[in-house]
């Protein structure tokens, strides 16, 4: 016979677990079906997080999930990839690459978000993590004191404002930073005109590929950025913000309505999604993302989830 769960949870990132974490303290049932595939796992330190600073995610995630298991027994936690997921008279229902079907009253979508690198010129995907970085708050610090590094005028960060907000903070890492606006001179323009430091300038060279590089015992790992004119140039990093897409189909599947920059649209504090029933927290309902607002979105979600479930028991005389 097929459980029922309070709330079905999709994903077994930070936001998946927190939001488990604050349906079991108010006795609810849940399972996190988690594929173990995560925005950050190239990554091999996480920071800005308490407790957990330059520690690898995998360790975060194991350690949390450890806790729950041994302190509460109304969560359950399966690893396995979702395909569909639907609503069935009043019940949600998700089935995974096997054919196994789970069942809940609600939905909590912890799903996440995926970076498009295959978007970027040649070697930009063997670089992402590593000597290509997203976040100078997550990454950067352990580079800091190169020479030089970049900021790729690419995806987010094609506006003047958001290119120069990045590379002031990639400034405060290096000595100099070379933007790269990859054949875009009136980027420049725009952005010489807010900035001003004699430290940063500006190259609108086509890049044609992206070349990681170990580095050695003298010298820290770097990138190489080749040019379409056969020129080339050495990075100490790169900062760049390729364009992101829903990691799962989920929203689609449940017609959820849709912020214009590809994010699911929620209703704050408790992140409920359009559906009712259904709530989102982490990357795939915020352009905030990151580590401790996946935890902050969670346990809103939860509170959320607590409350609806809460009312209906109280409506059947069950509470």
């Amino acid at each position: 016979m097929l459980k029922t769960y309070d709330v079905l949870i999709i994903g077994g990132g930070p936001a998946g677990l927190s939001i488990a974490t604050g349906l079991a303290r108010q006795l609810y049932t849940s399972v996190v079906l988690d594929s173990g595939i995560y925005r950050n796992e190239r990554a091999t330190h996480m920071h800005n997080v308490p407790g957990f600073d330059h520690v690898n995610p995998a360790i975060y995630r194991a350690k949390a999930k450890q806790d729950l298991q041994k302190r509460y027994d109304t969560i359950d936690f399966v690893s396995t990839k979702i395909q569909t997921v639907g609503k069935v008279a009043d019940l949600f229902e998700a089935v995974d690459d096997q054919g196994k079907t789970y069942q809940g009253r609600k939905l909590a979508l912890g799903t996440g978000v995926r970076d498009v690198v295959e978007d970027q010129a040649e070697g930009y995907a063997e670089c992402w993590g590593r000597s290509i970085f997203h976040c100078l708050f997550c990454h950067g610090y352990e580079e800091r004191g190169a020479n030089s590094v970049g900021a790729l005028a690419t995806g987010a960060l094609s506006s003047p404002e958001s290119l120069v907000f990045v590379a002031r903070m990639a400034k405060r890492l290096a000595n100099h930073v070379n933007i790269y606006t990859n054949g875009n001179p009136e980027l420049i323009t725009s952005a010489k005109a807010i900035i001003h430091s004699n430290k940063i300038a500006y190259d609108d060279r086509m890049i044609i590929k992206f070349e990681h590089q170990d580095g050695s015992e003298d010298e820290p790992p770097f990138v190489v950025l080749h040019f379409e004119d056969g020129t080339s140039k050495k990075e100490g990093f790169v900062v760049s913000h390729p364009r992101a897409e829903q990691r799962a189909p989920f929203a689609d599947q449940l017609g959820l309505e849709m912020m214009p920059a590809g994010g699911i649209k929620l209703s704050m504090p408790f992140n409920e999604t359009s559906l009712p029933g259904c709530v989102a927290a982490g990357d795939a309902g915020t352009p905030m993302q990151a580590v401790v607002q996946a935890v902050q979105m969670g346990a809103f979600a939860a509170v959320g989830l607590v409350d609806q479930l809460q009312r209906e028991l109280d409506e059947k005389g069950q509470l």
